[in-house]
């Protein structure tokens, strides 16, 4: 169990880190283009089970993250080892709720379960209220900006708005969290990908067939 308390001593000494302001968010500048354009990219998932890797420090985990749509429209987010030890049971309401169905003990700490969420929230595309969203551009690329209760999720597309380059958690003036979703097939993205900037925690998600 060595790994998870290492995470979490990672994850709790994250907020001392400082990092410096990034280029691009001090050199753009504002725009209008149609938050709308942004759906097509928001992950249309039912059931979708990943083989998952995640790397911190130079420990390595991995087993089966399962997303899944249950009926009151939440999303449960599962995660488990190979021998079907769970991890976590997470699930993500439309109102921007969040519950914990299960986490195991190691794991059980403030910091890993908020890193985690905003995490997810990121990816899953939650909590985006259009009307509260800022754009801006910067070398030739198009960034949807929405507040969050701390920080803001940025959604960057090509200029066209037809290609999601990446996904961005950050603060005022750094990227805290980068993170992609590629090949999507019926509207569920077959790679996932999520790296924390300030520290080495990175999170691989690759669609299992069914």
């Amino acid at each position: 169990m060595r790994p998870f308390r290492i995470i979490y001593l990672i994850l709790s000494s994250c907020l001392l880190f400082v990092v410096s302001c990034s280029p691009s968010y001090q050199q753009m500048q504002s725009a209008t283009a149609n938050v709308n354009v942004l759906q097509k990219f928001k992950p249309a998932f039912t059931v979708a089970l990943y083989n998952t890797t995640v790397d911190v420090m130079s420990n390595h985990l991995s087993g089966l993250l399962l997303i899944k749509k249950m009926p009151d429209s939440s999303t449960r987010v599962v995660f488990s080892n190979e021998m079907g030890l769970g991890f976590f049971d997470f699930e993500f309401a439309p109102d921007g709720s969040f519950k914990i169905y299960s986490i195991m003990k190691k794991l059980n700490k403030k910091s890993v379960i908020k890193t985690l969420q905003h995490d997810f929230e990121l990816v899953l595309m939650n909590n985006l209220d259009n009307t509260k969203a800022v754009v801006k551009i910067n070398e030739g690329l198009t960034y949807f900006i929405f507040p969050q209760s701390k920080g803001f999720n940025y959604y960057i597309t090509n200029q066209s708005g037809d290609e999601l380059v990446r996904m961005e958690r950050a603060s005022n003036k750094k990227i805290i969290v980068e993170a992609v979703m590629k090949n999507y097939i019926n509207g569920i993205p077959d790679t996932i990908g999520i790296s924390h900037k300030t520290f080495e925690f990175n999170i691989g998600l690759k669609r299992i067939e069914r």
